[in-house]
């Protein structure tokens, strides 16, 4: 993949010898890459500067990657974030995409996985910005989906989704009452192939639901049809405008 133009990372990585290696690798792929070995110095960067990805370390010195990202979701930034971490058990990637995370990536890993799970989520940026909004009559879910704010808003409420929990909430809202498969969600909204025992959509999916709660969408059903996938589905008494 070529890069649709000098796109701006930001890599956030304590490890010298990790940090240079991969801003030497992407950048001969025709990236601009910023390199910051401190999460202090990071968060600042993140937040002065428009970058298209930040590729994420967790355990840095003076603030961690999770704070970091903790800090950059709530207040709204919506970059997309990669976490890169040594932690590579269930509990961490769970807790990563909590905190807002779009992807995780357990060290020690490729290169070449690197690029391919960068550019996969740069594609799946550029595609989405073409994407037209969930029209009125798509969206009878008294769900007001904001594109500029990258979050949806219900009863007056901001949710407070991440990028990817955004995409996909919009994707499941568009087919409403329709059953999509995790082959497709991967594809369509991860934007890579399903593997058996990838957790991340499910991962994406309880968070969303844990996020619609506090502002009043119980009645929004985010269901698991076992062997197949997911559907979006709404309780009878809840009121749509």
């Amino acid at each position: 993949m070529q890069p649709y133009h000098e796109q701006q990372i930001l890599a956030i990585e304590d490890d010298a010898l990790l940090g240079q290696h991969l801003s030497q690798h992407l950048t001969q792929r025709g990236f601009n890459v910023t390199l910051c070995r401190d999460g202090q110095k990071g968060l600042q960067w993140a937040c002065q500067q428009n970058f298209d990805l930040i590729l994420l370390d967790i355990l840095l010195p003076n603030l961690d990657g999770l704070e970091l990202l903790g800090h950059l979701r709530r207040s709204s930034h919506q970059v997309p974030v990669i976490l890169i971490s040594a932690l590579g058990d269930e509990q961490a990637r769970i807790t990563g995409f909590s905190c807002g995370a779009d992807d995780y990536l357990p060290k020690p890993f490729s290169m070449n996985e690197l690029q391919v799970r960068v550019e996969a989520i740069l594609r799946r940026v550029a595609y989405e910005r073409g994407m037209p909004p969930v029209s009125s009559n798509q969206n009878q879910l008294a769900l007001h989906f904001d594109e500029e704010q990258g979050d949806v808003r219900l009863q007056d409420q901001w949710v407070g989704l991440t990028p990817t929990e955004y995409r996909l909430l919009e994707t499941l809202t568009q087919h409403q009452g329709e059953v999509l498969t995790k082959a497709f969600l991967y594809q369509h909204v991860l934007r890579r192939g399903y593997a058996q025992h990838d957790r991340s959509l499910d991962m994406h999916i309880s968070n969303i639901r844990r996020k619609l709660m506090p502002v009043g969408g119980q009645k929004i059903r985010l269901e698991a049809v076992w062997g197949r996938g997911y559907v979006l589905n709404v309780q009878d008494s809840f009121e749509c405008r």
